[in-house]
């Protein structure tokens, strides 16, 4: 069944971890949680596609694993503290999967960071990239009340 569509699906670059998410990729979570044994890690170099057939994945699931496509993974529901753990499996720091991941270098994504991250004009949204930032009206009836009162 296809994931229902969310106002936050409309991030450029983001796949929120959302409870459906979760449920979508339990199995490529619980393939990376198994990474964290020494045993399991060793399995895995051995056969990786003979491993990966302990949990339950979809074959796409399945192809980004093998393929090491972490925005893949995430988009099919994988958690990036948990993938992570495959990354560490191949002896990448977060450093190199973030940097993989945004497709800059090392050092580009760390000045990127030092710098504040991104900017949010042109990334505040898919729908308004062209479109500068400008004010964020509040739709809350807290936030208005709260400004009367001072």
């Amino acid at each position: 069944m296809p994931r229902k569509a969310q106002d936050y699906d409309d991030i450029p670059g983001t796949f929120v971890f959302d409870a459906e998410r979760s449920r979508e990729g339990y199995g490529i979570n619980m393939f990376c949680m198994s990474l964290m044994k020494d045993e399991n890690r060793k399995a895995f170099k051995a056969n990786e596609a003979e491993y990966l057939k302990k949990f339950p994945l979809t074959p796409e699931q399945a192809d980004a694993i093998l393929k090491r496509d972490y925005n893949r993974m995430l988009e099919l529901g994988g958690n990036i503290y948990f993938t992570a753990k495959l990354g560490a499996t191949d002896g990448h720091s977060f450093r190199h999967l973030a940097a993989v991941m945004t497709a800059s270098t090392q050092e580009d994504y760390a000045a990127m960071m030092l710098a504040g991250g991104r900017t949010v004009e042109g990334n505040r949204s898919k729908s308004g990239r062209d479109k500068p930032a400008g004010k964020i009206k509040s739709k809350s009836k807290t936030s208005k009340s709260r400004s009367k009162r001072g």
